[in-house]
């Protein structure tokens, strides 16, 4: 059966919802939408809190740098979700996602198509909907408003799928590089915003920053840049030309670059077996050069050390397309603190043969400013380990002021 076409565009109602008690007199357009962001304990996990539905209810969602969509369990309570048909603009929009996968449903024609938990590797198929989303803006000062998308894009999924995610969260948030991940749908709603987000993790709390970011002009000097590469599966790549400890480079048996994944699903740095036993006893030995005594290791950790010399150790370095730009991983992003004796290096063995080589997790970019922009395909990093401003200063919305 035939059905009318929707338009691709995600159309631009904007609705101001709640505004700070200061207001200027002078218009001022806001220089990024806010999700607030917290670290599960149990579970490693990066929970964003988004409003969704009529109602604006509070949702949690685990945050999926490469998620290529906004996926939720079904709930009883978002009577406002309408579902998209199968023959619709929209469904061939969701179904460009690399891989595709839509399908059609003959028993109720909506648009179908699968979703998976990055965490359990379980996948489901679910309903494309759409509902209202409601966010917070930052005018450059502070958070000063809520503004509301009417029609934004998610899939609706099976409760089952929740397996493995943190305590009360009901789906992913997707931040990847498709035309429904969060930030392309943010991007084409309200469009005076650049095709760009940015993630500052901390240990507690932190945020995702759509379009602009807080710290542009605190950092921008002290800001390196690296091309981001296309691969075969979804996700956020870049190259490491060689890795280095303490400054020596690691003899890697490798051809060219190696392409490096970064995951706020992944909480430790991963890499390929061969890759990890090269590291491990280069960094053994920088570490026992600078007198730090290794314990007994405590899983999922290989290599333990007493954490007396906190503050002291080696150094590591991956090194992107030139010796010019690095990423330095150490202190506080290289080790992993177990107790107040203790102190483990937060990288493990990824196995052999694994989907990707190299994967860089939540640990390592914790108090990191990562700007993924999805118009010229790059990414630009910063530490904030040392800076006044940190992750952690950004406080979560009431839900009252909505």
């Amino acid at each position: 059966m035939a059905c009318s076409a929707q338009s691709l565009l995600l159309l631009p109602l904007i609705l101001l919802i709640s505004e700070a008690a200061s207001v200027s007199h002078t218009p001022m357009l806001p220089k990024a939408a806010i999700f607030p962001v917290s670290k599960d304990s149990s579970t490693l996990q990066y929970v964003a809190r988004v409003f969704i539905g009529e109602s604006l209810d509070s949702v949690n969602l685990v945050v999926d740098l490469n998620g290529p969509l906004v996926w939720m369990a079904k709930s009883a309570s978002h009577q406002s979700q309408q579902p998209i048909r199968s023959c619709s603009l929209k469904c061939s929009m969701a179904n460009s996602i690399r891989g595709g996968g839509a399908e059609y449903n003959p028993s109720s024609m909506s648009c179908t198509l699968p979703a998976e938990n990055t965490i359990s590797r379980m996948s489901k198929s679910g309903n494309l909907s759409e509902d209202m989303m409601a966010m917070e803006f930052w005018d450059g000062i502070r958070s000063s408003s809520f503004a509301k998308s009417e029609k934004f894009l998610f899939l609706s999924s099976p409760n089952l799928l929740l397996k493995g995610l943190a305590h009360d969260a009901r789906g992913m948030l997707g931040l990847g590089d498709s035309r429904i991940s969060l930030p392309s749908q943010f991007s084409t709603t309200f469009g005076f915003f650049e095709r760009k987000f940015s993630v500052c993790l901390s240990p507690k709390k932190g945020a995702v920053f759509l379009g602009g970011n807080p710290f542009e002009t605190q950092i921008s000097s002290s800001m390196m840049f690296t091309p981001l590469i296309s691969k075969k599966s979804e996700g956020y790549y870049i190259d490491v030309g060689s890795i280095k400890v303490s400054g020596k480079k690691l003899a890697l048996d490798q051809k060219g670059s190696l392409g490096a994944k970064i995951s706020t699903t992944v909480p430790y740095t991963t890499f390929e077996s061969t890759i990890y036993a090269g590291f491990v006893e280069s960094y053994v030995s920088a570490a026992v050069s600078m007198n730090l005594s290794r314990v007994q290791s405590v899983a999922p950790f290989e290599v333990c050390f007493s954490s007396k010399h906190m503050g002291n150790v080696p150094s590591i370095d991956l090194v992107l397309q030139s010796e010019l730009v690095k990423w330095r991983i150490d202190g506080e992003n290289s080790m992993v603190v177990v107790s107040e004796e203790m102190m483990c290096l937060g990288f493990l063995d990824g196995g052999v043969n694994p989907r990707d080589s190299i994967v860089v997790g939540g640990h390592q970019i914790e108090d990191h400013l990562l700007e993924f922009n999805m118009g010229n395909s790059m990414l630009g990093f910063a530490s904030l380990l040392k800076g006044e401003k940190k992750c952690s200063d950004f406080e979560a919305a009431d839900r009252e002021s909505l």
